[in-house]
């Protein structure tokens, strides 16, 4: 008689990382519109984030673009107080921690956040990311509403991805670097 020994159960870990463009002086945007337009860094987040699920504030959603929403090839999560806000083919939550345990729930290897600055604020503040992929753009923006919030840069090993320098598709030069957590 052959016994039947349970295989231990898969343990899933989501790991959650933020991925953000910033100025020199950590500007994320005006009016809720990026203040820069830079293709190569584009084409990065799209890479970066296809197939997983990206994490946003309900007014970082609104300044999607109609054509690309939801962002295509991935699980859009938006952040809303609002209990009756709802977008076709999106989830809503109350919050970071909701979304995230939706990713969780889901088997989701990694999930994004990916703005605006409240949401970047929260996600820091309490502490809830593993990883931070951050271009940092070569310019600043006196007329910026919206930062990205400060972080202990001694708690994040940091490794140069790609530089990007200004050309006829990229309006300043950047850098992009992967921050993990230590």
């Amino acid at each position: 008689m052959e016994e039947n020994t349970p295989s231990a159960p898969e343990i899933t870990t989501t790991r959650v990382a933020m991925i953000a463009a910033i100025g020199r002086n950590r500007e994320l945007g005006k009016n809720n519109e990026l203040l820069w337009h830079i293709n190569e860094d584009m084409q990065f987040f799209k890479d970066t984030t296809i197939d997983h699920y990206v994490i946003m504030g309900r007014k970082s959603f609104d300044s999607i673009p109609k054509k690309y929403k939801p962002l295509p090839n991935r699980v859009n999560v938006i952040i809303s107080r609002n209990p009756d806000f709802m977008y076709e083919e999106c989830y809503t939550c109350a919050s970071i921690e909701e979304g995230i345990e939706l990713a969780v729930e889901n088997g989701e290897p990694m999930a994004f956040i990916i703005g605006g600055g409240e949401i970047y604020r929260q996600a820091i503040e309490k502490n809830l990311v593993d990883e931070m992929f951050l271009t940092h753009v070569d310019a600043s923006f006196a007329d910026a509403d919206t930062f990205f919030p400060a972080y202990d840069h001694l708690q994040w090993e940091k490794e140069l991805i790609r530089t990007i320098p200004a050309d006829s598709q990229n309006e300043f030069p950047c850098e992009i670097w992967h921050y993990r957590k230590k």
